[in-house]
């Protein structure tokens, strides 16, 4: 269990405890928020797309990634932004490499160098996943005109997709709704999600077969479960 830390609210300098949140890794480790000790919180006046995210390595696999921005409520009305120890920026970007793509078992797709889209707004991470889909082989993709009603951001031939861009993790039940919209229509789902996905949604993704990808701010899906690393692997199913 994690301990929980105390943070000073700087408006009415009252001390309340506070548990840091924990989010699953891609490579499937928790990864636990480090809120610093000595660090000052800030009271939050006004937020910006980039001041809901803070980017922190994975301890086991190393993995920079960016997670919500912790935040606490505090009894006298003040919003406070925790501190954290948010990993260094990297000195320089890894060269994406064409060619093979990783998956398990059986020979890989040959493909270009992936060009992602820095993730700034909720729109962009429409954007960066529609790209990422047209990547691995989808094509003629169009933005949904009911995403209020059937929860779906993207389809075309022989796909629909669903775009998280929310601080907090994705529930099971969006899961299985993007499942049925796919079912209709006889196409594959794909799930995107910023925050990742709550254990119980990761299970019920792995029993329907329903490619998981994680976003981070660079606009770089990584795969979550193993339906994902097969669709990277060999493909859409029509292909």
């Amino acid at each position: 269990m994690t301990d929980n830390v105390p943070v000073r609210c700087p408006a009415c300098r009252r001390e309340q405890p506070f548990t840091p949140p924990t989010f699953p890794c891609p490579c499937g480790a928790p990864v636990t928020l480090p809120v610093l000790r000595d660090g000052v919180p800030e009271e939050i006046g006004h937020r910006t797309w980039d001041d809901l995210w803070v980017a922190v390595n994975c301890p086991s696999c190393g993995r920079r990634s960016h997670w919500p921005q912790p935040e606490l409520g505090c009894g006298c009305g003040a919003v406070v932004r925790v501190p954290i120890a948010a990993a260094p920026p990297p000195a320089a970007p890894p060269p994406a490499e064409g060619g093979a793509v990783a998956g398990p078992g059986g020979p890989a797709l040959s493909r270009p160098a992936f060009r992602p889209v820095t993730i700034r707004t909720a729109r962009d991470a429409v954007t960066a996943a529609a790209r990422y889909l047209d990547w691995l082989g989808f094509r003629g993709l169009r933005p949904s005109e009911d995403r209020a009603v059937s929860g779906v951001d993207l389809y075309g031939p022989g796909v629909v997709a669903q775009v998280d861009p929310t601080t907090r993790p994705t529930g099971p039940r969006d899961v299985e709704c993007l499942w049925l919209n796919g079912l209709q229509k006889s196409a594959m789902s794909v799930f995107f999600s910023l925050a990742g996905y709550a254990r119980e949604a990761r299970a019920r993704a792995d029993a329907l077969r329903l490619p998981l990808f994680i976003m981070d701010l660079t606009g770089t899906p990584q795969p979550v479960n193993d339906p994902a690393d097969s669709l990277i692997r060999v493909g859409p199913p029509d292909r």
